[in-house]
């Protein structure tokens, strides 16, 4: 799990490596154990106040094809660095008018061993038309969990940094060791 203090460092980094101007506000960047992502506000396409919805959707499509075209080169020069430096792969998006668009992004394959109960709710899914698949059906459930528990979600993160916290303060713990880990870079391990 990455501590809290790595993921400062990381936004940090970004802060300080993306050009003032590819966003309109600070990158919102997150990350886990296989990829950053890093997603920012662009501008909306300038419309009349009464642009019928279609018009709109249309012109901030157009917006946000506009920028994933002219800023490519400049993307995947910050996107080499930070695979180098902190060993994850990086992933772009944006948000203009409202509209969140991935433009690439990990599918990371998750192994599970499930009961039939288990299963079968997956299956249930399935013959209802809400996933194609139980790959499918288990992204849904773990989306939905997301949603209604993001509060219990942060304070379990915050509990198992804390955690991780006392056990590095332990009488097993190398002196020498903790002060390398809090030196290293996000993402990089010590051997």
């Amino acid at each position: 799990m990455i501590t809290t203090e790595q993921k400062e460092q990381l936004r940090g980094w970004f802060a300080g490596r993306l050009p003032d101007d590819l966003f309109d506000e600070p990158a919102e960047v997150t990350v886990d154990r296989e990829e950053i992502t890093v997603v920012g506000r662009i501008p909306a396409p300038r419309l009349a106040e009464d642009a019928p919805a279609a018009e709109r959707a249309a012109a901030v499509t157009a917006r946000i094809q506009d920028f994933r075209e002219r800023t490519r080169e400049t993307r995947m020069a910050v996107a080499r660095d930070a695979e180098h430096r902190f060993r994850r792969k990086v992933s772009w998006g944006v948000v203009c008018d409202g509209e969140r668009a991935l433009f690439t992004h990990v599918a990371a394959p998750v192994m599970t061993r499930l009961r039939q109960p288990e299963r079968q709710v997956l299956d249930t899914l399935i013959a209802a038309g809400v996933a194609r698949s139980r790959s499918d059906a288990l992204a849904w459930c773990v989306r939905l969990v997301q949603r209604h528990t993001d509060d219990w979600l942060g304070e379990l993160r915050d509990s198992l940094e804390h955690v991780q916290r006392v056990r590095a303060q332990g009488p097993d713990a190398d002196p020498g060791r903790e002060e390398a880990a809090d030196s290293s870079p996000p993402g990089t391990e010590e051997g």
